[in-house]
């Protein structure tokens, strides 16, 4: 699988990154599975959070044979200190990690969001600062977040950014402005740039869920390879990260190793404005996982 720089973290990331949403609701031998399939796939970057159900306890019995061969990403909702420094400790001691790779403020949607984590974002850079994070990062689905992003990386000077790119959200002007602004500002500052969301469909509506996402994604290998591509071409993304849904992101993955850019005229013409917004998630989203 092709690699990218992740901006000033200086590693070579797998331009596809292992969702760890996958494993919510696995045991840790039901985990090991998937989690071989993606690193012998070529993956080397993993991006989890205690959020994600099970995923923590899933797959840290794993993390200590495979630690210099995956880039560890992990993210924190909180909004008060104490709380946000214990999830620290717990991620830590449920990964059987030392340190991560990565801190991410996880779900930053709003500039409203975004003053709420301010303890939090103490701790993620006192994290950074004490070694148990090499680098900090935020992370967030919604309409607002690209412009919440701009904000986060200038007031704290951050090393990543993580937002949805997919051709229905991108069709939207404002929100295109936005994501303009902030990979303006990202390639000023060299700051690692990922992508969320880049099989995304549609919202589930009256239809009853039955794949472990909390949209409807892409079904075919042709509408997801589409949304690899258009992602993966989208100027200054640097990876994406695959879904929740096993069999889905196993596609994607597919589809990321089989990698051939688009260009400007093919990517403009993948936008797409005959679906309603997967946004806001308070409208739309499905629990993916009990």
């Amino acid at each position: 699988m092709q690699t990218r720089r992740l901006g000033r973290t200086d590693h070579q990331s797998s331009i596809a990154i292992l969702g760890g949403a996958a494993f919510a609701a696995d045991t840790s031998d039901e985990s090991a599975v998937f989690l071989h399939e993606a690193i012998d796939a070529g993956i080397n970057h993993l991006d989890i959070a205690p959020g994600y159900g099970l995923a923590e306890r899933a797959v840290g019995p794993h993390i200590p044979a495979l630690r210099d061969r995956l880039f560890v990403a992990g993210k924190t909702a909180e909004t008060e200190r104490d709380w946000a420094r214990t999830r620290l400790r717990r991620t830590l001691d449920r990964l059987q990690v030392d340190y991560l790779d990565l801190y991410q403020a996880h779900g930053v949607t709003s500039l409203e969001v975004l003053d709420q984590r301010a303890e939090a974002f103490e701790v993620i850079l006192e994290a950074r600062d004490q070694g148990l994070t090499r680098f900090v990062g935020v992370t967030g689905h919604d309409l607002s977040a690209p412009r919440a992003h701009l904000e986060a990386v200038r007031r704290y000077d951050l090393d990543t950014v993580m937002f949805p790119v997919y051709p229905r959200v991108m069709a939207d002007a404002d929100y295109r402005a936005d994501v303009e602004a902030l990979l303006a500002e990202c390639i000023n500052r060299d700051v690692g740039v990922m992508a969320i969301k880049a099989v995304a469909w549609r919202p589930w509506g009256d239809r009853t869920p039955d794949l472990r996402t909390w949209y409807e994604p892409q079904r075919t290998p042709k509408g997801i390879e589409d949304g690899v591509r258009f992602a993966l071409s989208t100027p200054s993304i640097d990876a994406f990260c695959t879904p929740s849904d096993k069999a889905i992101a196993r596609l994607a993955i597919a589809a990321a190793e089989q990698l051939e850019p688009i260009d400007a005229t093919e990517w403009t013409a993948l936008l797409s404005t005959d679906e309603a917004f997967i946004f806001p998630l308070a409208d739309h989203a499905v629990p993916a996982w009990g």
